[in-house]
């Protein structure tokens, strides 16, 4: 991410893909005065979901009280939407929070849901490389304007 900052006059990677998001509609599943749940171009997992702040800010520890009275309710609507729409998967989650050692201005914190859909293979492991059964439409899938049978779109 720091790369990107560096080419793009200080532009943050993930302010720009909010910006971009937020200006298609296509990815975004939620979103409240504070926060974005969007679908990330070329996932890794099926309806892997990102939550961001949509003010940029480098560390989950800096989180004012009201932030955290805006995240809790777009957690638990992504959560259940994927509680509804994949039928109560298992998942994990991760913070992505500033490394200690991370200059000032260049990461942008969120947080990553992953439901536990498809397992990992030998392609995945030996490549690097991840298959997505539902690479563009989870968003959708998940605001309830397409149905998911569980296979491949």
């Amino acid at each position: 991410m720091r790369a990107h900052a560096d080419q793009r006059e200080g532009e943050c990677l993930c302010c720009e893909i909010l910006r971009r998001e937020l200006g298609t509609g296509r990815r975004v599943v939620a979103e409240n005065g504070a926060f974005v749940a969007l679908e990330p171009f070329a996932a890794r997992f099926p309806f892997e979901t990102w939550l961001l702040p949509k003010v940029h800010a480098r560390a989950f520890e800096t989180l004012s009280d009201p932030d955290r009275g805006a995240l809790a309710p777009i957690l638990k609507d992504v959560l259940g939407r994927m509680y509804r729409m994949l039928d109560d998967p298992s998942f994990n989650y991760y913070i992505h929070t500033a490394p200690v050692r991370e200059p000032k201005g260049t990461f942008h914190w969120h947080l990553e849901i992953t439901p536990r859909l498809t397992e990992i293979a030998g392609f995945e492991r030996g490549t690097g490389f991840y298959i997505n059964p539902v690479p563009e439409d989870a968003a959708a899938i998940l605001k309830g304007e397409i149905r998911w049978t569980g296979q491949s779109i």
